[in-house]
């Protein structure tokens, strides 16, 4: 199944004639692939999942300004879609369609229970609300300090993530051995905050959440390089001390693999002030097939370049490969 196939779009403005034929370029071109959700006629999305007690409904905001509209915070994108997909199935321990038991085993967990989990870049905070609705403790949910994108994602926030939403969870949370919390607090609360956040600004505002996430989330957040430095700090900034703490960062290729390799570069991650390394790396298409990375792999086509998606686990530097 595609990854797209969990989106319906929500009509709330007539239809132009050129709207019409935009909306039917996957049809007439069916190779063609749909990186981002969400326009001026289609504000409001449904996400629908068959473990969730009923579809999820996200606005996208309405960025005030050409400054605003230049960070696309006004889509849903396929790596947010990939990254919720994958919370939601190792949370729930569901088998990947088509993987044997031994690729299942070795595979990396997104299982959130018991868990703090931030994200930065957010929009409309699709894997953050899974995240609150699959056990979380806590969720911290991050985005531009605009307040036409804030005001948004708190809607999406408060509308969504309703415990009568969520669906039942595994006996079994996910533990790790040098968790912070006691029994009671891996039983997650689901405690869902928006705040706004320019990545490299550390106002007073954000010193409580100083190295407190055991999972730092960043959704397409790859495509400005200028940015790269300062999405880095914010990582590291936010994600925990521990050596369990780990960041996730999707991204699609959309705007081609030169402007997001460089955040991945070693020397890049690893220098003071930072301090993260490349624990797993690799990538993944629209229907999950998916192949190392290669930082250099040329692909000219752009239509075969949207279907594909970059998926990173950072951790912190650990003492001994610093030797």
């Amino acid at each position: 199944m595609s990854l797209a196939s969990r989106i319906t779009l929500q009509e709330t403005l007539a239809p132009e004639p050129e709207d019409i034929l935009s909306a039917s370029l996957g049809v007439i071109f069916p190779g063609d692939t749909v990186c981002s959700h969400g326009d001026a006629e289609h504000s409001t999305l449904l996400y629908t999942s068959p473990h969730l007690a009923r579809a999820l409904l996200l606005e996208l905001a309405d960025p005030r300004g050409e400054e605003e509209r230049r960070l696309f915070s006004h889509y849903l994108w396929n790596s947010s879609l990939l990254l919720a997909e994958f919370v939601e199935r190792d949370t729930l321990g569901l088998a990947e369609k088509g993987k044997g038991k031994e690729e299942e085993e070795e595979k990396v967990s997104f299982d959130v229970r018991g868990l703090d989990v931030a994200e930065l870049g957010a929009g409309a905070g699709l894997p953050s609300i899974m995240a609150g609705l699959l056990g979380a403790n806590k969720v911290l949910v991050t985005d531009y300090p605009s307040e036409a994108v804030l005001d948004t994602l708190r809607r999406n926030v408060e509308r969504n993530t309703k415990p009568e939403m969520a669906p039942p969870l595994p006996a079994e949370p996910a533990a790790q051995e040098d968790d912070r919390r006691g029994e009671e607090g891996r039983r997650g609360k689901g405690e869902v905050q928006v705040e706004g956040h320019s990545w490299g600004d550390f106002s007073p505002s954000l010193t409580p959440h100083h190295h407190v996430y055991d999972r730092v989330l960043a959704c397409d957040c790859l495509w400005m390089p200028w940015q790269h430095d300062n999405l880095a700090h914010s990582i590291s900034y936010l994600l925990a001390g521990t050596p369990s703490a780990r960041a996730w960062v999707v991204a699609g290729f959309h705007t081609g693999r030169a402007r997001m390799a460089g955040f991945f570069d070693a020397g890049f991650l690893r220098r003071e002030g930072v301090g993260l390394e490349v624990e797993r790396i690799w990538e993944r298409d629209c229907d999950g097939v998916e192949r190392a990375w290669d930082a250099e792999r040329e692909e000219d086509d752009p239509t075969v370049r949207k279907r594909w998606l970059v998926v990173a686990v950072l951790r912190r530097v650990r003492e001994e490969d610093e030797r």
